[in-house]
């Protein structure tokens, strides 16, 4: 009896290590997990900076792209200067239509100031996403990197026909927001449950 019992006990046990290698890869797949969610955080919290310094910038004059005593708050236009200088492209007409107007002005200063807010407080992120794509795409058009040469026959001198930093970063921001980056260091996970965000997922 005692022999027919022993029969069933297996003399090496194989769970123990079976479930350690398991535990080792659950753990490796964790770590990997925080160290990608805090990538997407720096990287969220880079990018909201750049905008957010090119809205303080603009509004501020601060010297850098913006001459002092030329800012917004001092009676200037943020979108003027970019707008006046397209100088290829067959929305070139319409840009220079649009330099000085209010309303560009506002537009432009109010998506700045939205998209690196979002950003650095991690909210919001898809609609940030779509208007940082609309926004950048109209960038891209007014530089139109396809250009060989601009209107006056000078060399455009564009490094890439297609693809360029306007494009760059509007994929980094469909990115973010795919990758739901603003749960980590940001207030995304709060974000998600309000009420009327939990209710629209373009909103989270």
């Amino acid at each position: 009896m005692a022999l027919h019992e022993g029969s069933h006990r297996p003399l090496i046990s194989w769970s123990r290590p079976k479930d350690q290698g398991a535990t080792a890869v659950d753990a490796a797949e964790a770590v990997s997990a925080t160290v990608l969610a805090r990538t997407f955080a720096v990287v969220r919290l880079a990018l909201g900076g750049v905008f957010l310094w090119a809205f303080a910038d603009k509004a501020f004059g601060w010297g850098y792209a913006t001459p002092a005593g030329r800012g917004w708050i001092d009676g200037g236009s943020p979108a003027k200067g970019f707008l006046s200088g397209v100088s290829a492209g067959p929305l070139e007409a319409t840009f220079h239509a649009w330099a000085g107007q209010a309303w560009v002005d506002w537009l432009f200063m109010l998506g700045l100031l939205s998209i690196g807010v979002a950003l650095v407080a991690g909210v919001a992120l898809r609609l940030t996403a779509a208007a940082g794509t609309v926004m950048m795409a109209f960038m891209w058009a007014a530089e139109w990197p396809p250009a060989r040469h601009l209107s006056d026959g000078a060399p455009s001198m564009s490094s890439n026909p297609l693809i360029d930093y306007h494009l760059v970063y509007a994929a980094v921001l469909i990115t973010l927001a795919v990758a739901y980056a603003g749960r980590t260091w940001g207030l995304g996970r709060l974000w998600e449950r309000l009420p009327i965000v939990s209710r629209s997922r373009w909103l989270h």
